[in-house]
């Protein structure tokens, strides 16, 4: 049995996509749960992983689903799709999670016929942790940059947005914009004491071929033929 890779991880995951697609899932028949469904496929995974490849499953302390890959999984309803996360400082609002995603966007369809429930993942995309900031707070900053913005002006944009920071933190993160700016995330995050997690804007740019975003069941196709 081999170490799971990232590049494995990818592929694999456009394989399991095709796959779960072909199959009848009775205990979903009706169920109306997100997050019941979620966990449904959060496992499938991990046991279709779990027959070829040796990897760590995330725990509490760990706090992301592959924590050696530093990836998390996400699976969300193609009707809106998003999710929650962990909030551990206001700074990942401009420098990313801290870690990649793995998002799965499943629509879900019963069959009376049969008394089972057909998850289709239309959409599997893979975003490097470089990109899993907010792209309205990224964009923004990237613009006032090449304009010449200095020290004050960083600090009154975050301000305006309304960042859960101190002003003594507040002016620190503005330090640190000024020193290392940010990349463009293509999430939409809003403030709350757990993220909540947007990914329109990343499906949307996964099409475009933007740098930091992967269209996972395209390459992955391609990986097998």
């Amino acid at each position: 049995m081999q170490n799971l890779s990232l590049p494995a991880l990818k592929q694999q995951a456009a394989l399991f996509a095709h796959q779960l697609g072909q199959q009848p899932i009775p205990r979903l028949y009706g169920a109306t749960d997100g997050k019941r469904v979620g966990t449904y496929v959060e496992q499938a995974f991990n046991e279709f992983l779990s027959v070829n490849f040796s990897f760590g499953q995330g725990n509490s302390a760990s706090g992301i689903d592959f924590p050696e890959l530093g990836v998390d999984l996400k699976v969300t309803s193609v009707r809106q799709p998003q999710s929650s996360s962990p909030f551990r400082a206001a700074s990942q609002k401009v420098y990313g999670l801290g870690y990649h995603l793995l998002v799965m966007v499943y629509d879900k369809h019963d069959d009376p016929a049969v008394q089972a429930a057909f998850l289709q993942i239309q959409r599997a995309i893979f975003v490097d942790k470089d990109h899993t900031a907010d792209y309205q707070t990224t964009s923004a900053l990237l613009n006032l940059l090449r304009n010449g913005a200095n020290l004050d002006d960083i600090d009154a944009f975050l301000e305006e947005r309304n960042l859960p920071l101190e002003e003594i933190g507040r002016r620190e993160l503005a330090q640190r914009i000024l020193a290392e700016p940010p990349k463009l995330g293509f999430l939409t995050i809003s403030n709350a004491l757990q993220w909540r997690l947007q990914y329109t804007r990343a499906l949307t740019a996964s099409h475009s071929h933007d740098i930091g975003i992967e269209n996972l069941l395209i390459s992955g196709e391609n990986d097998a033929s």
